[in-house]
């Protein structure tokens, strides 16, 4: 069995092309079998059986290290193995790999030295064009073997690491670079290692590399191979994309916030909070009054703070309470305006700038603060400046950037050109509102009849348009009170009205027409005039009876052209919108076609209400539901007195946006049989008009 055993190992070594050898040191023999002898290019004629026959064979470069390690494995009676180079005749180089023990005789000392060896040429050939490859790639390379020791490491590599092969192979990973413990680098290869499976990801590895590593990792039989390439350039880039990307959004934010609002201080008092944290940790952004030029500080106003960390709000915002009165002569606000330019603040520049304040609140805050980058830009627009933007980052963030400051120049910039915007749309909305007031007077105070009047402009355009209201007597003592809407909203739209609405109520007075005859006389006059006037109006003319006088009634007599009915709130507290009477066609369409009015008796107490369709209209909902609530809440606010009653209307119904103007008139029907209520006014008429007209049967 032994025997048969001994054959089976003899046929695989053959088969494996794996020759013996047996080294007797007394003698030095050395003899080898025949497939040794193939291997070495003799044959038992030409070999001679002695060491020199086998040294002869080995390359010259490596017989040094082969007599080397045989000679130590030799004196500690050990194992050896090594792969080396021979050279055959016709000086054919081939690879051997050698194994081999020495054997101690009966004296312990080495008697002879017994192995094998076989070709390895094809292998460490294949080896080398993979060497090869490695190494002539632009990509970096190298291998850890199941200790996370490096195994091997190519040329881009060495360059990339900062470090020779000689200096990496056979050291620990984690020792020659101690920063990747811990960080995404040993997370990644130990999950490679765990799961059998290949990872890819990019990490930052700190100085002395200091660069982003686009990383591959797979693991395999004899350890971890690891690809890697420096990508931090295209990190750097993506991250200039990434600012400049985060810089125009800024801008755009900017651009978006101050022009949803036509106030000056709302709107550049937004720029604090979007300017943090892009710009700083925390900023001011000041105003200039609305004089044509601010000398000093007397004409500033800070109207916007934030700072990033909430817990430093409240000391930002007292500091910027009493920074202005408490900063002294040539502070950094002071540069700004006298110079207009923009201000950098050296560092430490709490400390610059503590030195110009005055000892208190200001101080306290400021020193709790402690920023250490600072600068002050002036918000310019149309050659003078409008306001400031001061910006504050804290210790241990980086100072201002020349990227940072061409961002903060065009938000200064927006900011400035929107609040000077804002101021020139003020100014002309305050004189267009004040034309169109100056148009719509004041209203009579008739006897027990009070009217009480508002008109709202658009919120936003031009901040005129075509509504109008109007409360007039006649010569006889009746009240008239008319409301109106011109098609348009533009100074065009106020002209038309302010002609329509003289044009009503001089004929009105002149000829004391009922309501529908005045709407027809008048839309007679403007065909006369060639008025290219469309308008809606509804005339309402109080009346009064003898009987109804003595019943405590009144009685309201109105014609509609086109408008919306006319609401009316009972002592009782209920409303009746009247929707189903009839209305005409507008004024301006047809002047020949027929007027019809409406008569509703009412108990003296009562509330009339006339309106444009600003008040209740809007896109996209439904004008019925609309007037539903509006009767609702005249029902809910009827107890009011008249004026507080208007103005509860028009706060709980008009939204903050508004694009269409809204007039009103109110009509309370105070009761005959007591004094004239005080919260009616005195009660001034014409001087020919009665007083307290006689109650007569209308015509």
């Amino acid at each position: 069995m032994q025997d048969a055993l001994r054959l089976l190992e003899r046929l695989a070594m053959e088969a494996a092309g794996i020759g013996f050898y047996d080294w007797d040191l007394a003698t030095g023999r050395l003899t080898w079998d025949e497939h040794l002898l193939t291997l070495f290019g003799y044959t038992p004629e030409t070999f001679d059986g002695t060491f020199a026959a086998f040294d002869a064979r080995v390359h010259p470069a490596d017989r040094i290290r082969v007599r080397e390690a045989l000679d130590k494995a030799i004196a500690s009676c050990g194992a050896w193995g090594m792969e080396y180079r021979i050279v055959l005749p016709g000086d054919v180089v081939r690879w051997v790999t050698a194994r081999g023990r020495a054997i101690p005789g009966p004296d312990g000392s080495p008697a002879r030295v017994l192995g094998a060896a076989f070709d390895t040429t094809a292998h460490v050939e294949a080896d080398a064009r993979v060497v090869r490859v490695l190494e002539s790639m632009p990509s970096a390379f190298f291998s850890l073997d199941d200790d996370w020791h490096f195994t091997y490491v190519n040329a881009e590599a060495e360059k990339l690491l900062g470090a020779t092969r000689a200096e990496l192979v056979g050291g620990s990973v984690w020792d020659l670079f101690p920063a990747a413990v811990t960080s995404r680098f040993e997370t990644e290869y130990r999950d490679a290692v765990a799961t059998g499976r290949p990872v890819a990801f990019e990490a930052y590895y700190p100085a002395p590399l200091d660069g982003w590593f686009e990383v591959r990792a797979w693991p395999g039989p004899d350890g971890l191979s690891v690809y890697f390439v420096d990508v931090t350039d295209r990190h750097r880039q993506e991250e200039e994309l990434a600012r400049a990307a985060r810089r125009a959004q800024l801008v755009a934010d900017v651009t978006a916030a101050l022009v949803e609002t036509l106030d000056a201080e709302e709107a550049v008092g937004r720029l604090a909070q979007l300017a943090v944290p892009a710009l700083a940790d925390w900023c001011i952004v000041t105003i200039t009054d609305d004089e044509e030029e601010a000398v000093d500080r007397r004409h500033l106003k800070d109207v916007g703070w934030w700072h990033v960390d909430p817990t430093l709000r409240d000391a930002v915002e007292s500091y910027t309470t009493h920074r202005l009165h408490a900063l002294g002569p040539n502070s950094f606000v002071d540069r700004v305006v006298a110079t207009r330019r923009a201000q950098p603040v050296p560092e430490p520049a709490w400390e610059q700038i503590d030195a110009l304040l005055a000892p208190g609140e200001a101080k306290e805050m400021l020193r709790r603060l402690r920023p250490q980058h600072a600068v002050l830009l002036p918000l310019r627009a149309r050659g003078r400046i409008v306001g400031i933007l001061s910006l504050f980052r804290a210790a241990g963030q980086e100072p201002f950037t020349a990227e940072d400051l061409t961002t903060a120049w065009e938000v200064a910039g927006r900011a400035g050109l929107a609040l000077d915007n804002a101021r020139l749309y003020r100014q002309q909305r305050l004189l267009s509102e004040a034309l169109q007031r100056s148009m719509l007077t004041a209203p009579p105070e008739p006897d027990h009849v009070q009217v009480a009047v508002r008109y709202e402009p658009a919120a936003e355009a031009a901040q005129i348009g075509g509504d109008w209201y109007d409360a007039f007597l006649q010569r006889d003592g009746s009240t008239v009170v008319v409301i109106g809407d011109v098609v348009g909203h533009d100074m065009t739209a106020a002209a038309s009205m302010g002609q329509l609405r003289s044009l009503l109520r001089g004929i009105g007075v002149a000829t004391g027409a009922g309501p529908a005859e005045l709407l027809r006389q008048v839309d007679q006059a403007m065909r006369t005039l060639q008025t290219p006037t469309v308008a809606t109006a509804l005339v309402a003319k109080i009346e009064q009876e003898p009987e109804e006088r003595a019943e405590g009634l009144a009685r309201v007599r109105w014609s509609s052209a086109g408008h919306l009915p006319p609401l009316v709130l009972t002592p009782a507290g209920t409303v009746d919108v009247h929707r189903r009477e009839r209305s005409d066609l507008l004024l301006g369409v047809n002047a020949d076609a027929p007027r019809h009015e409406s008569v509703i008796t009412v108990e003296r107490g009562s509330t009339l209400l006339l309106h444009t369709d600003g008040l209740v209209e809007r896109r996209g909902e439904d004008l019925a539901r609309r007037l539903e609530e509006l009767a609702d809440a005249f029902a809910v606010l009827g107890d009011l007195p008249l004026e507080e009653l208007c103005d509860a209307l028009l706060d709980q119904l008009l939204p903050r946006h508004r694009d269409d103007d809204v007039a009103l008139v109110a009509v309370r029907l105070h009761p005959q049989d007591r004094e004239r209520p005080a919260e009616a006014g005195p009660n001034r008429v014409p001087p020919d008009v009665p007083d307290d007209p006689a109650p007569r049967r209308s015509p």
